[in-house]
């Protein structure tokens, strides 16, 4: 388990705006967050594994719920390279493989029917990986482990339940 680099993640969202996240947990490789003045809850994890060479930011992958808009598992990801526009971005998690909307930075579900599956099919896989080419057309790969991942999911719907 990768709880050390984890934590170390939670500690560095906290920073900026201590008062504005709330740790719910940490769970395996993930832990989960309310941001009560949004508000919204989400289970956050790091890749365990991530392209280098050209990285421009932290890759993080996200599932969130916002009970105001009535949105309820969202997958998102911050991609650990910036996209080739145009280019796929896929999500593979188990036998699964889902073709992502990406933009620049970041890559999400194209509906809430695939955010529902992605949900289900990470609730009993080892592990997931993003996948697509940067803007020079390389290849980047994002590697997460799931262990604690559906008790994290869990935690964020109940901590935007309230």
């Amino acid at each position: 388990m990768r709880r050390i680099p984890v934590l170390l993640f939670a500690c560095w969202l906290l920073v900026p705006t201590a008062h504005a996240r709330e740790s719910l947990g940490v769970f395996g490789a993930w832990g989960t967050f309310r941001d009560a003045e949004i508000p919204r809850c989400y289970a956050i994890a790091q890749p365990t594994r991530a392209s280098s060479g050209g990285a421009r930011w932290n890759a993080f992958a996200t599932v969130s719920n916002w009970p105001k808009r009535g949105i309820r598992g969202q997958f998102h990801a911050r991609l650990s390279r910036e996209a080739k526009p145009g280019a796929p971005v896929y999500l593979s998690v188990g036998e699964r493989r889902f073709a992502l909307t990406s933009g620049r930075a970041d890559a999400w579900s194209q509906d809430r029917r695939m955010d529902a599956a992605i949900i289900a099919a990470m609730r009993s896989a080892p592990t997931m990986s993003i996948e697509g080419r940067d803007r020079r057309g390389s290849r980047f790969f994002d590697l997460y482990v799931l262990s604690g991942a559906a008790t994290a999911m869990d935690a964020a719907a109940l901590g935007c339940a309230r």
